[in-house]
């Protein structure tokens, strides 16, 4: 092949860095302003290109885009709300160079309630036609429930009007906001709502007061356990199979859950024995080796609360509690990659009072 040929026909170089990204996105960036300025082929002409180099670095990138003003573009990444997306988000536009023309932006942004209107079908989501109240609980204090009304709300229309609540408020208090401050959203109409109707736009406030409430109620709050009593429990599931599980049921009973509300469930798939779906010796060698080495990464030290381990089905769950979301997001990140044969998974939401780990209570 000449070397014209070689030229003409190079592909471009895989993505595996940030960096590798943003070497990619400036060979290519006045081709992506001119796409966004112009307006009429920004799928055709920059998405399309956009998103397979986002998936080669890693899945759960989205993205916004738009003129930032009359000589800037902006392009949004953001994690569509996934919890365990968010810190990679985050660094990908941290590790973004200063390119003339381009504003970068982590998350959607919180905007002011005057420039939040959002038009879906029939319904208009906007400062008049949204409302909201606090639902308060005596025995969760520290949970943010809220209910959202709609002017507009009926049962026909739950779905869509929920939806773009939801849309509403990652534009309005910010997606970061939005992802992480709210424990509970109800969405119904003025004929549901319970309380006296507070005005939308006072709710950025609230949640800016109840959040600074919450921190300095449990800042620098760490369980500190010399020796974790963990109590195994045994039981059958509804096809004949066993399930077995090794729980830290000391921890359970502590009074200061709440200081780490975030919890990880870890899911690791196995090929069990013919025992009732549990793993043979070696694959139980295997997954102890997996979980000792998360044990040994997300230190009780620096916040993460190992709760234990289910073993049924042919798949082992390993749950943590964590003071935060995103070093465990990068650290099981990690380890799929680390045990590609094992199709591990995980998840990372907010429980504030770790009702996840009820059924695991032994009275």
């Amino acid at each position: 092949m000449s070397l014209i040929n070689k030229l003409f026909n190079k592909k471009d170089e895989p993505v595996t860095s940030y960096d590798d990204f943003w070497t990619w996105f400036q060979k290519n960036e006045k081709k992506f302003f001119q796409a966004v300025n112009d307006g009429d082929h920004i799928e055709r002409d920059f998405f399309e290109k956009l998103s397979p180099k986002l998936r080669e670095l890693k899945d759960g990138f989205f993205y916004l885009t738009g003129m930032f003003d009359e000589n800037t573009a902006e392009l949004v990444l953001t994690a569509d709300g996934a919890i365990k997306n968010i810190v990679f988000v985050e660094e990908l536009v941290s590790a973004a160079p200063t390119i003339f023309g381009w504003k970068f932006t982590a998350l959607k942004p919180a905007l002011d309630i005057k420039d939040v209107r959002i038009e879906m079908g029939d319904f208009v989501f906007d400062s008049d036609t949204l409302f909201f109240y606090s639902n308060d609980h005596r025995e969760y204090p520290d949970e943010i429930d809220i209910t959202v009304v709609h002017r507009d709300f009926n049962e026909e229309s739950r779905s869509a009007i929920t939806n773009g609540t939801y849309i509403f408020l990652d534009n309005f208090i910010g997606e970061l906001n939005a992802a992480t401050t709210i424990d509970n959203l109800i969405v119904t109409g003025k004929n549901g709502a319970e309380k006296d109707l507070v005005p939308i736009e006072k709710l950025k406030n609230f949640l800016i007061w109840r959040e600074k409430e919450f921190v300095e109620k449990y800042d620098g709050i760490m369980h500190a356990s010399t020796d974790a009593k963990f109590s195994v429990l045994e039981g059958k599931l509804e096809g004949g199979g066993r399930l077995v599980a090794t729980i830290n049921t000391d921890i359970l009973n502590w009074n200061n859950k709440a200081s780490h509300p975030w919890l990880v469930t870890i899911e690791i798939p196995f090929q069990g024995s013919e025992d009732g779906g549990m793993p043979d010796d070696p694959t139980y060698d295997l997954l102890d080796q997996i979980e000792s080495s998360v044990v040994e990464t997300l230190k009780e030290s620096d916040g993460y609360l190992n709760i234990g381990r289910q073993t049924s089905g042919g798949v082992r769950e390993i749950y943590f509690a964590c003071r935060e979301f995103r070093r465990p997001s990068k650290v099981l990140h990690q380890l799929t990659l680390d045990y590609p044969d094992m199709q591990i998974s995980f998840d990372i939401y907010k429980d504030k009072y770790w009702r996840s780990f009820n059924r695991f209570n032994v009275h």
